[in-house]
């Protein structure tokens, strides 16, 4: 059965449940039972969805629990039930293969607190293609031979703010919403920076101390605790803060 030019297939057997084709981006999982993990999947069409997958934890299992880990790019065919809380997945597939995120320590760090991020603030059924395809592109860079650190972490909490739809117009704006201590010569580095990364957006950027980038990081995280209800503490937040440099 071959999908239609919107990557659709129907299911003949039940006909409120469809095939879809589509990309998705791996936010998290649980262990189910004894084999299985329920897995959520920020896909390109049809937004943040769950899915059981029977089996993955066996040795016997065709698909590896390496699918599934947070951030992995996927391409899947798979089940949509209309108002369903939890669907399957037919095919499953990577996308790309990471080449260095696994096996880099600081690069699986911040693949872990980019995870436990998106798991805060993308929220079930949501679907942006535009913010997807950001995602995608981002993750995409931090497996590359050609990722930088600098301002990476910084620019991913700005860039995900706007896609979000409350990122600030300037670090003047920004501090405005914040109860933090607001003087002397540190607040003004903060600010002057923060004002270079909202308009340069990394390019060309002056070297900052790491410990102002982890204060801009601990300042941002507040400022997303603003807007998302529910955001919660970001465990993997002590582990990030080591690797700022």
């Amino acid at each position: 059965m071959k999908p239609d030019a919107a990557g659709v297939f129907t299911r003949a057997r039940n006909p409120n449940t469809m095939l879809r084709k589509t990309s998705g981006i791996v936010i998290n999982y649980i262990k189910y039972r004894e084999t299985s993990i329920i897995v959520r999947i920020f896909t390109r069409d049809l937004g943040l969805k769950t899915y059981l997958v029977n089996g993955v934890r066996s040795e016997k299992s065709k698909t590896k629990m390496a699918h599934f880990q947070p951030l992995t790019l996927l391409e899947l065919v798979v089940y949509d039930k209309e108002n369903a809380n939890l669907n399957r997945i037919s095919e499953v597939k990577l996308a790309n293969a990471f080449q260095r995120i696994p096996f880099d320590f600081y690069r699986s760090g911040i693949s872990l607190f980019m995870g436990e991020i998106l798991g805060k603030v993308v929220v079930d059924n949501y679907q942006n293609e535009v913010l997807f395809d950001y995602l995608f592109r981002l993750i995409l860079k931090l497996d590359s031979s050609e990722f930088k650190p600098g301002p990476f972490i910084l620019l991913f909490l700005i860039r995900t703010s706007r896609y979000l739809g409350f990122e600030p117009e300037d670090a003047k704006e920004f501090y405005l919403q914040l109860p933090v201590e607001q003087t002397g010569n540190t607040h003004q580095e903060k600010i002057n920076y923060l004002d270079q990364l909202l308009d340069s957006e990394g390019t060309l950027l002056p070297a900052l101390p790491a410990h102002l980038k982890r204060m801009l990081i601990d300042d941002w995280i507040l400022f997303y605790k603003i807007h998302i209800d529910g955001f919660g503490d970001i465990k993997s937040l002590a582990v990030l803060r080591t690797l700022v440099k």
